[in-house]
C-alpha cells in the first residue's frame, strides 16, 4: 500500500489535515507548537482507492532540544520511507527560513512532492500562494484543513501521482492488535523499538515523551500483528496539561480497541497504584494480558529473585494470576522475543473457540464431583455448558436454579476451565442461565 507523508514546520496544520484525511481524530491537535512527536499512521480512502498517511512532528533546526532533535530524525525517516510527500506551508506567514530548509531537503529526496498552502479560507488569500513557486516544488495547492476546502482536489492529485500498483485495498486484515501499556517512563517505546529493530518511536528520559497511540506492523519470525505503543497512563489528579489528557484518553481507547495488552512494570519501583489501575482497566475491558517486568538488568540478583518477584506480583493481581510474566530489559533486548512468544500464545487462547462436546466432557464430571452447594434446601443441577461467540472467552452454564449459584462457586468453575483448557492470560466470564 502506498504511503503519503505530511511534513512541514511546527503548527502549520499537519495534524488537522491528517485527521481530515483519515476521517477521525487520530492525531492530537492543539494550539501549542510541537504537539506531534512520533510518526502517526492512518488510512485514507478516496474514490474507491486506499492509501496510508503518516503525520510527522514539526521540523525545526533546533538540535539542542532533545525533543526537537528526535522529531527532526523522525521526519527524515518518514520522508525516506514514503511514496509521496505533502509539504505543508502556511499562507499567512509566507516562506520562512525553516520552509526553505525543508524544501531544500525535499528537492534532493527524489520523491514526488505536493506543496500544500494551508489556511486559505478566503478567495483573496489564494493570490498570496504564488510566492511558494520559488520553492521549486511545483504548483502549490490551496486548502483549508480546518474546514476542508480544497482537500478534494488535493486528494485527486495525490491519487494521480501515487504509484498505481501500490494503491490497493486494506492490508493486514484480521490480524490481532497488541497494545503496550504502562505508567510513564516504564520503557514502552524502548520495547517497541527493540521489537521492530528500528527507532520507530522517540525515547528520552523525560516521562510522557509519547503522546499518541502509535501503531506499527510487525511481521517477523512467523508472528504477525499490529503493535501499538501508548502514552503512559497517569492518575487523573496528575493529569494537568490538556495535551496529556488527550494522550491518556487515546491510550484508554487503544486498550479498548486491542486484543492483547502487554503491561509493562518497572521492577525498580515495584507495583504501584497506577500499575494496578491499568491492570484493572485491562481486566474491565476483557483483554488478553502479558506482563513484562522491565529493567530486570538493574536488579541485584539472588538465588530466588525470579520466584520471589513472581509471587509478589501475582499476589497483587489476585485472584487473576494465570498470567505469563516475562522478566526483560527493553534497552538491553533481554528476552524480548519471549514477550512475542507469550503474546502469541495468549492471542491463541483468547481467540480459541472450544467445542461444546469437549467442554461438557471435561466439565460435567468435575461438577458432579463437586456440585454447587445447596441453598435454602434447594439443590442446583448444572445440565450443560457452551461457549459464547464473544471476542473474549465467555461460557454459559445452564442449570435449574441459576440465582442460587454464588461467586465462590463461579471461581471454582473458572479455575476448572483453566485447568482443562488453555486460557492463560485471558479473562474468563461465567454466566448462569436457566435450562
Amino acid at each position: 500500500m502506498s504511503l503519503v507523508a505530511i511534513v512541514g514546520r511546527p503548527n502549520v496544520g499537519k495534524s488537522t489535515l491528517f485527521n481530515r484525511l483519515v476521517g477521525g481524530r487520530e492525531a492530537i491537535v492543539d494550539g501549542t507548537s510541537g504537539v506531534t512527536r512520533d510518526r502517526i499512521y492512518g488510512k485514507c480512502e478516496w474514490c474507491g482507492k486506499e492509501f496510508s498517511v503518516v503525520d510527522t512532528g514539526g521540523f525545526t533546526s533546533d538540535d539542542a532540544d532533545v525533543f526537537e532533535a528526535e522529531i527532526r530524525k523522525q521526519v527524515l525517516i518518514a520522508i525516506e520511507e514514503c511514496d509521496l510527500i505533502l509539504f505543508m506551508v502556511e499562507i499567512g506567514t509566507g516562506i520562512t527560513s525553516t520552509d526553505a530548509e525543508i524544501a531544500g531537503i525535499l528537492r534532493k529526496c527524489m520523491k514526488p512532492v505536493i506543496t500544500v498552502c494551508n489556511k486559505v479560507d478566503s478567495g483573496e488569500k489564494m493570490y498570496d500562494s504564488y510566492e511558494f513557486y520559488s520553492l521549486g516544488l511545483g504548483d502549490p495547492f490551496c486548502i483549508s484543513s480546518a474546514n476542508g476546502s480544497g482537500t478534494g482536489d488535493l486528494l485527486d492529485e495525490v491519487l494521480e501521482r501515487l504509484p498505481k500498483e501500490k494503491i490497493a485495498a486494506e492490508d493486514h486484515p484480521g490480524i490481532p492488535r497488541i497494545a503496550i501499556v504502562g505508567k510513564p517512563n516504564v520503557g514502552k517505546s524502548s520495547l517497541t523499538n527493540a521489537l521492530l529493530g528500528e527507532d520507530r518511536n522517540i525515547v528520552t528520559p523525560v516521562a510522557g515523551t509519547t503522546r499518541d497511540a502509535v501503531s506499527s506492523y510487525y511481521n517477523q519470525y512467523g508472528h504477525e500483528f499490529m503493535l501499538v505503543d501508548t502514552a503512559g497512563l497517569r492518575r487523573k489528579s496528575k493529569v494537568t496539561e490538556d495535551l496529556e489528557f488527550y494522550s491518556v484518553m487515546r491510550s484508554i481507547r487503544a486498550i479498548e480497541n486491542s486484543d492483547v495488552c502487554i503491561l509493562m512494570i518497572d521492577v525498580t519501583t515495584g507495583i504501584e497504584a497506577q500499575d494496578m489501575a491499568i491492570f484493572n482497566l485491562i481486566i474491565k475491558n476483557k483483554k488478553g494480558l502479558v506482563v513484562a517486568v522491565n529493567k530486570w538488568d538493574l536488579v541485584t540478583k539472588e538465588n530466588n529473585s525470579v520466584r520471589d518477584y513472581t509471587q509478589t506480583i501475582l499476589a497483587k493481581f489476585a485472584p487473576f494470576n494465570d498470567i505469563p510474566l516475562i522478566f526483560t530489559s527493553a534497552l538491553g533486548k533481554q528476552r524480548i522475543f519471549d514477550i512475542i512468544e507469550a503474546t502469541s500464545k495468549v492471542w491463541d487462547n483468547y481467540s480459541n473457540k472450544i467445542p461444546t462436546s469437549r467442554l461438557n466432557e471435561a466439565m460435567l464430571p468435575e461438577i458432579e464431583n463437586y456440585p454447587p452447594p445447596a441453598w435454602k434446601g434447594k439443590f442446583v443441577k448444572i445440565k450443560y455448558i457452551t461457549q459464547l461467540p464473544s471476542p473474549s472467552p465467555s461460557f454459559v452454564f445452564f442449570c435449574n436454579l441459576p440465582q442460587y449459584v454464588r461467586e465462590p462457586y463461579k471461581r471454582f468453575l473458572e479455575n476448572t476451565l483453566r485447568k482443562n483448557f488453555p486460557l492463560t492470560g485471558c479473562t474468563v466470564q461465567i454466566f448462569m442461565r436457566r435450562k
